[in-house]
């Protein structure tokens, strides 16, 4: 279940899971206080910034695919940012 709440330059997502099996049931099990389960930054060209991400060595989770608002997405692997899930969207 996701909440959307939008300010001029800021977009946050309060999730609650949906299900055991959930990605955000398996974070809370790890993070019972709760926390950031990922950011986000739009981008303007979201293979080209893959792209420039690999060749830094970040690890790109799957492929591109629409997300919650119906924009491109692609996520980067928590481990290689501190722990946290980023996501990309395209602008």
């Amino acid at each position: 279940t996701t909440v959307f709440v939008e300010l001029p330059n800021t977009k946050i997502e309060l999730l609650h899971p949906l299900g055991e099996t959930s990605p955000v049931a398996r974070f809370l099990e790890k993070s019972p206080s709760g926390g950031i389960h990922h950011v986000c930054y739009e981008v303007d060209d979201i293979e080209a910034a893959a792209a420039r991400l690999r060749r830094e060595g970040a690890r790109v989770l799957g492929e591109v695919k629409t997300g919650a608002h119906g924009k491109p997405v692609l996520f980067l692997h928590p481990k290689d940012f501190c722990g946290t899930l980023v996501e990309l969207e395209q602008a």
